[in-house]
């Protein structure tokens, strides 16, 4: 979609000829005659940038400067300024303008300064916004199984397309967001922004500020407007974590934004163009949520426009001795360790493993591994108990005890250990996945020091 810019002077003839050369150039243009005109024209057409005349009637550029800075408005500015008055351009640059231009000037060079201008503060918010995020996705997608080679294939067909939505299903720690992450940096939009949202950490309000932004005053600590993540997202990907816990109210905004490819800031009364792929994830069976009455029908028919099932670790045993080599290259770096491999007898252990947490929980065993033990090479003694003990796990009778038998205070610690850590420490899940109640969750965590209040 095209970028919107207001163009702001009281001399209409240079404004009527910088208005057609940028709507030649592409852009979306409107036009202020003066500094009152100006402001009212941001706060109700919210423009991507302003290029405005200091000198004008009844309210110059430096004091439409200083009213967007004090109202917290980032939108960036470049001045036009007479020839020789350097010192207003100087004070227009301190208050935030991206860039000036001295009268009389190429229509050409105001075109470019635009396209720097927009170009710079699009880099600026998506540097700030991957600053905040942590730590980086684990490396690249490696697999050789059928199952993933099948995955792979998808992948590649999506290369050709610009999918405005795309679902993404598997169980937790399948590596969804690695998936995410592959569609768009070899997708269409691969020169925009990738912004990523877990629907699972933020409530509704936060929510609905992170993906549409908000005004200044639209609630309590709204101090100054904010973009949202759709707004920021420009060319770019949303990538919506967690889809199936988005609340109800949260799920009937999204599926309007999707519908319309518009949207408005809380508070606002603007229309804003929607310019960004929606890749949505989740480990729930959404049409199971669906028929229950948790998810809307008609967002998951939009949202599964393309689907792209992620496989669970054990339906792809081929790749579980790839991935120990990744995650031993990359731990050892980590950790100035020189761990050369397994043993053949760990080695089938690791295999034959159903893998309950998949990818995430074979990252997890190898890095505490690497972390805590001496050796050079991983033996079985370095396993966790389900592994060591767990070879007829999932088999018709459950379980099979071990000639050796097993230490059962430590398999009990452990499993109750994997499943606070597999939620995230919400007591209620662990103790489902567990087939306990809470209390009786609670009760065990408590005898094995693992109970840390809540």
């Amino acid at each position: 979609m095209p970028h919107t810019v207001l163009v702001c002077d009281d001399e209409e003839l240079i404004r009527w000829s910088v208005c057609e050369h940028l709507r030649s150039a592409g852009f979306n243009v409107f036009e202020a005659e003066d500094g009152e005109d100006c402001l009212a024209k941001v706060e109700r057409l919210a423009p991507d940038l302003l290029l405005t005349d200091l000198k004008m009637p009844r309210k110059g550029g430096l004091q439409v400067l200083r009213s967007l800075r004090e109202n917290g408005n980032e939108l960036p500015v470049v001045v036009m300024t007479a020839h020789g008055a350097v010192d207003s351009a100087v004070e227009a640059t301190q208050l935030g303008a991206r860039d000036y231009l001295s009268k009389p000037f190429d229509l050409r060079e105001a075109e470019l300064a635009v396209r720097k201008a927009l170009e710079a503060h699009r880099l600026e918010h998506e540097v700030r916004y991957l600053r905040g995020q942590r730590t980086p996705a684990y490396g690249k997608i490696i697999g050789e199984s059928p199952a993933m080679q099948r995955m792979f294939g998808t992948l590649e067909r999506l290369e050709r397309v610009d999918a405005p939505t795309i679902l993404l299903t598997g169980e937790s720690g399948t590596g969804k967001d690695l998936i995410a992450h592959a569609i768009h940096e070899s997708g269409q939009r691969r020169d925009g922004p990738l912004m990523e949202v877990d629907c699972a950490s933020l409530p509704e309000q936060l929510m609905e500020s992170a993906l549409f932004g908000h005004e200044r005053g639209a609630f309590t600590d709204a101090k100054s407007m904010k973009r949202g993540m759709f707004e920021v997202a420009r060319g770019g990907t949303i990538f919506l974590d967690e889809i199936g816990e988005m609340s109800p109210t949260m799920q009937a905004k999204l599926l309007r934004a999707l519908e319309n490819r518009r949207f408005k800031r809380v508070g606002g009364t603007v229309d804003l163009t929607l310019d960004a792929g929606v890749i949505a994830a989740t480990n729930r069976q959404l049409q199971d949520e669906v028929a229950a009455g948790n998810f809307r029908e008609d967002l998951y028919f939009r949202l599964n426009v393309v689907s792209i099932e992620v496989p669970p670790l054990r339906e792809r045993r081929d790749d579980v001795l790839l991935l120990v080599d990744r995650f031993l290259r990359r731990f050892n770096a980590d950790f100035r360790r020189e761990v050369s491999g397994v043993t053949e007898q760990a080695a089938r252990l690791l295999v034959g493993y159903r893998w309950p947490g998949n990818v995430r929980e074979l990252r997890n065993v190898i890095e505490r591994i690497v972390i805590l033990e001496a050796e050079d090479v991983i033996s079985v003694e370095h396993l966790p108990p389900e592994i060591r003990y767990g070879r007829g796990a999932g088999a018709a009778g459950g379980f099979v005890l071990p000639e050796e038998g097993v230490d059962l205070v430590e398999l009990e610690r452990s499993l109750l250990q994997q499943a606070m850590d597999r939620v995230d420490g919400n007591q209620s899940a662990a103790a489902r996945l567990l087939g306990i109640t809470r209390y009786q969750l609670r009760y065990r965590m408590e005898k094995h020091g693992l109970h840390k209040g809540g």
